[in-house]
């Protein structure tokens, strides 16, 4: 609800008296679950009309509504905005007067998006007010979708600039001032481009890492890092810079690492970058971690459970104490199921209080508490101060000691329901993990309600799916016989321009449920190994990943590569 309040057309709304705290706050929760806009959802909602809402915000603009159509912009205003500009801010001109441009924006309440197209063009601006969806059709017509953006045009600028520089600076190279490259607009333009393009390409990771003769960029896409056209080394430190000044840190502390976040609009989608510096031999790493609220989907449904699995981990997280653990690498998709198991849960008449290090996505109803080592807020403080705030469900973002282990087993023993997270690598190791942290055997079988252990495997591209006939070596491999699989069709993708000729596009979990039985509690409370614990669940019916990642190859969704790399 928070974000859909702070909103700025919400805010201007509520100043008019037009909608009731209640209507706010429906708002605010259909924001947070389907993504959609503001303006889509109050006219879904029929609370206002759109030509209402373009009304509200041409006047606190002091500006006028317009209709767009598909020749109203003249050539000379067309070619005044570059395409990938275009596309990137979501903005169509509409008229040129000799040095003011006239444009229409599908936010144009935005100040961050008015502050860096005046970094981009050499106009004076004049906003007008326009429907969205016209705007982003105009978009299309105007400026067609190029492969990459622009950027490959923008990087042979840069170089050209680095050789200009050279000749007139002779062989003592290049000497910029930080203060004037971080704002320099070819820096700012490169940055957006980089992380525009990272999102057209569903990228989870952006990597910027600088080496003694070269500058690197690469990205993870389904889980696989792909390097993108190297910039000139010396943009090196005003990127990272301007990355550090969009996050608000200190651009001036490069010794330590540091930790932030950017919250912006990237192709007129919200998306949430989390940011990570390290100091190295050559400058600054790095690391934006992408988190696009329109391409994740916090809902239980949604994550390809098996049905049994499903029913069991719904039963599960509606128990009223306990502990649920889902556990496995990092990057598994191991707090997006916790997310989403807090939004199955998430009722006004339950308190929940998560600890996380860092926040990742804001669910609305839910506090949610950021660890801050350096101020002293670890997971073992923050727990010791949720007993004391009722709740009924705590999500703690990582069992990773002995002390918060040993509070976890407390908070379920009086009453609360706490899900976690566990670095193991099945379902089994999470009891021998806990064990091997000090806690008591007697205690974890008395509170351990399951362990959901999980793996990301790439999807074939549905464009270039291709079946074929698996080899004796990769039925050795999966440990199957030509009798096992019968006549079912085994996939793998050619690779195609729709999913960068690699053959896989998006990615799919695999799982592992062990539901702690009464056998189960025997065998902790002996202190069993792992190997036994796993036997007696296979025993009593438990998947286990492998044969999950059979169920996916089987479905024609994975390859037996994905499988096997990740089990």
């Amino acid at each position: 609800m928070a974000e859909a309040i702070s909103h700025p057309l919400i805010a201007l709304i509520r100043e008019r008296g037009l909608l009731d705290a209640l209507q706010i706050e429906e708002i605010g929760q259909e924001v947070q679950r389907s993504g959609k806009s503001v303006i889509q959802i109050l006219q879904d909602y029929g609370l206002l009309d759109l030509d209402s809402i373009l009304q509200i915000m041409a006047d606190h603009l002091g500006t006028m509504v317009v209709t767009l159509e598909a020749d109203t912009s003249p050539p000379e205003a067309i070619a005044a905005v570059p395409n990938e500009t275009a596309r990137m801010y979501q903005v169509v001109p509409m008229a040129l007067y000799g040095d003011t441009l006239q444009i229409a924006l599908a936010d144009p309440l935005n100040p961050q998006t008015m502050d860096e197209l005046g970094f981009a063009l050499k106009y004076t601006l004049q906003v007008v007010v326009a429907n969205p969806v016209e705007v982003a059709a105009c978009i299309e017509k105007f400026y067609p979708a190029q492969a990459d953006l622009g950027y490959t045009s923008l990087l042979k600028e840069l170089w050209v600039d680095v050789e200009a520089t050279k000749e007139e600076e002779g062989p003592k190279g290049l000497s910029i001032s930080l203060d004037d490259a971080v704002n320099d607009v070819p820096v700012v333009k490169f940055v957006n481009l980089v992380l525009m393009q990272a999102v057209q390409d569903r990228a989870s990771d952006i990597h910027f890492e600088p080496f003694e003769e070269e500058f690197k960029i690469r990205y993870r896409v389904d889980g696989a890092l792909y390097e993108m056209a190297p910039p000139p080394k010396h943009l090196a430190t005003p990127v990272t810079s301007r990355l550090k000044i969009m996050a608000n840190l200190n651009i001036s502390e490069r010794r330590l690492p540091q930790d932030g976040r950017i919250s912006t609009v990237i192709s007129g989608k919200q998306v949430d970058l989390r940011l990570s510096t390290l100091p190295t031999a050559f400058g600054e790493s790095v690391v934006l971690r992408v988190l696009d609220r329109g391409a994740v989907q916090l809902d239980l449904k949604t994550l390809g459970l098996p049905k049994d699995g499903y029913d069991f981990i719904v039963e599960t997280i509606n128990q009223p104490n306990g502990i649920f653990t889902v556990t496995g690498p990092t990057g598994c998709g191991k707090t997006t199921t916790l997310y989403s198991c807090l939004r199955h849960i998430n009722q006004i008449d339950t308190k929940l209080l998560t600890i996380e290090d860092p926040v990742e996505f804001d669910i609305e109803g839910i506090m949610q508490v950021q660890v801050n080592e350096s101020a002293g807020m670890t997971f073992g403080k923050a727990l010791r101060a949720f007993l004391r705030q009722d709740p009924d469900i705590i999500m703690l973002g990582e069992i990773r000691d002995l002390e918060t282990a040993q509070i976890a087993v407390q908070a379920s023993l009086t009453g609360h329901l706490v899900l976690s997270t566990l670095h193991t690598n099945d379902a089994s190791g999470a009891v021998t993990r806990m064990v091997d942290m000090g806690v008591e055997p007697f205690l974890i079988s008395s509170t351990l309600l399951a362990v959901l252990a999980q793996r990301l495997v790439r999807r074939i591209c549905t464009s270039c799916r291709t079946p074929f006939e698996p080899s004796e070596s990769q039925l050795q491999n999966m440990s199957l016989s030509a009798h096992d699989i019968g006549d079912k069709v085994f996939y793998y993708g050619r690779g195609c321009p729709n999913c960068n000729d690699t053959g896989y596009k998006g990615r799919k979990g695999i799982y592992e449920l062990l539901a702690v039985s009464d056998a189960i509690r025997n065998l902790i409370n002996d202190r069993a190994p792992t190997v036994v614990v796993r036997q007696k669940a296979i025993e009593l019916g438990m998947v286990t990943l492998r044969e999950d990642g059979l169920r996916g190859i089987y479905a024609g969704e994975t390859t037996v590569e994905e499988v096997l790399k990740y089990t």
